[in-house]
């Protein structure tokens, strides 16, 4: 059971990391309350989406078994955001990309994560979700690029809110690109503006991962 890392973030918040090497008739005996997964599971996705997202929710239910006891059943609310209905009060975020699914979860606050792995194709269409001047920050770095894209990703899961126009009402500071650090985003909204710390880092050369935790 590849269960990479649980990572406490706080007393009342853990990341957890889950390196996607089993099969899907592996990651089913994982699950508890299994007839509630299947009822949800995601017909037509193909086998390596259908891992990620069977483990990803194995990997709530380690996260949340560090922090809470209670039984509960993962669902999704209308924007697609995961939580645990028996447990309002918990926040809980989930990413996967190739073979890591990452996860965060937090007795207390809403949380976002994200873990991209590293292509080119954030620089290609950089255009679609960059500002001016954070392409010119990115410069010619491709893992630079998709630190952008995952930290937009984060700030959009941490607030889910659909419609936002990621290159105009998502926006980072300029940054030096770090095995690990925090960078500064800003959310703009119609009639409110805030900032957020996102805390990134790198789990190997290929990937890079971003999370933030609300007030």
């Amino acid at each position: 059971m590849p269960l990479h890392s649980l990572s406490p973030v706080s007393q009342t918040c853990v990341l957890g990391l889950w390196h996607l090497t089993e099969v899907l008739e592996e990651l089913w005996p994982l699950l508890p309350a299994q007839a509630h997964y299947l009822a949800r599971y995601p017909d037509g996705r193909d086998e390596l989406r259908a891992r990620q997202w069977l483990a990803g929710r194995v990997l709530a239910h380690h996260l949340l078994r560090e922090l809470n006891d209670t039984p509960a059943t993962l669902h999704n609310d209308p924007n697609g955001r995961p939580y645990f209905p028996e447990l309002p009060a918990v926040g809980v975020s989930l990413s996967h990309s190739g073979e890591w699914v990452a996860g965060l979860l937090s007795t207390q606050a809403a949380v976002g994560i994200d873990i991209e792995q590293v292509r080119s194709k954030a620089q290609q269409l950089a255009r679609r979700f960059l500002s001016e001047a954070e392409q010119a920050n990115a410069g010619n770095e491709t893992a630079k690029y998709c630190l952008y894209w995952s930290a937009k990703e984060t700030l959009y899961k941490l607030h889910s809110r659909r419609g936002l126009v990621f290159k105009e009402q998502l926006l980072l500071n300029p940054f030096e690109l770090r095995e690990a650090g925090v960078l500064t985003g800003h959310l703009l909204l119609e009639n409110s503006r805030s900032q957020h710390q996102i805390h990134y880092l790198r789990p190997n050369p290929d990937y890079v991962l971003t999370y933030a935790l609300g007030d």
